[in-house]
């Protein structure tokens, strides 16, 4: 029973996704116009319990910071498909997709595509079927790519999951992963930035977030990072891996990127977050790496 009671839990998406998806809905719903990103659609997935909104994770002013930084990383990744697929480019892979909706909110643009979304396959598969009792499917242009990274001799790693469900090596494409660097190590980061330097076609994009070190932060905002520093490790999901700007861009270079570029939360909060009267903005808690083939 305790086995089958395990096995349920690792079929639904971990409370990291779900957190994400419902400050998401959350923007729409108690910031004022104009909306960074309008996204229901993964409310609608994860389906939580009525009174969601007055979890302690929930509070509108408590958690103002974070939700902007998760609305304003999937606007910028959301503008940088877009204007890449202005420019030929035809696939685009999400790492640790979770309740990403780009898919279904923006399937003008995600059908000219074909759109890769790698996941553990619990979660995964618990993501397909939503999709379907929601009405949304799976159309032939979306991959769900199950991965175990826990456990990849039992069937491939990531990038040969990838291309076993189609991705072209040869041809360029767009390739995110969004709150996941932490959870890795640096090894693990340096060995992913590597794969996707010399194993992508030239012309292709690759961006992710990171977080840098603590002493990096704004002082207003450290405390909310040791928080979060805390539940991570209580949930058995620690930080692992920190990095400076200058390093991430090192790191970036030296795994054979031609061309690397820092986005910093103050060009997140120009581009997105300028003239508004609420005060809503993100802080430097987390930034993004863009870097090019």
């Amino acid at each position: 029973m305790a086995d089958e009671q395990s096995d349920e839990r690792s079929a639904e998406p971990d409370s990291t996704a779900v957190r994400v998806a419902l400050w998401r809905a959350l923007h729409v719903q108690v910031d004022p116009p104009p909306h960074v990103l309008e996204d229901e659609i993964g409310l609608r997935l994860a389906a939580p319990e009525d009174g969601w909104r007055r979890r302690g994770d929930m509070d509108p002013r408590g958690t103002a910071r974070y939700r902007a930084g998760i609305v304003a990383r999937a606007r910028f990744v959301e503008d940088l498909v877009v204007e890449q697929a202005g420019h030929g480019v035809g696939q685009y892979v999400i790492l640790g997709a979770g309740l990403d909706t780009f898919a279904q909110r923006r399937p003008e643009t995600a059908a000219r595509l074909r759109v890769f979304e790698i996941d553990r396959p619990g979660p995964q598969a618990w993501k397909r079927r939503r999709l379907t009792e929601l009405g949304f499917g799976v159309p032939d242009w979306l991959r769900l790519v199950p991965v175990d990274f826990e456990h990849p001799e039992a069937g491939g790693s990531w990038w040969e999951r990838l291309s076993a469900a189609g991705f072209d090596a040869d041809r360029p494409a767009v390739v995110v992963s969004t709150g996941v660097s932490m959870y890795l190590t640096k090894d693990a980061n340096e060995a992913t930035l590597r794969q996707l330097a010399s194993g992508l076609a030239p012309g292709s994009t690759s961006a992710m977030t990171f977080q840098p070190p603590l002493d990096l932060l704004e002082e207003e905002e450290r405390p909310g990072r040791l928080a979060v520093e805390k539940n991570a490790r209580a949930s058995g999901t620690p930080f692992l891996s920190f990095f400076a700007p200058r390093e991430i861009l090192a790191l970036a270079r030296a795994a054979g990127f031609t061309d690397a570029r820092h986005v910093s939360a103050a060009t997140l909060n120009q581009r997105y977050f300028a003239g508004r009267t609420d005060g809503l903005r993100t802080s430097n808690g987390e930034e993004l790496l863009v870097a090019t083939v």
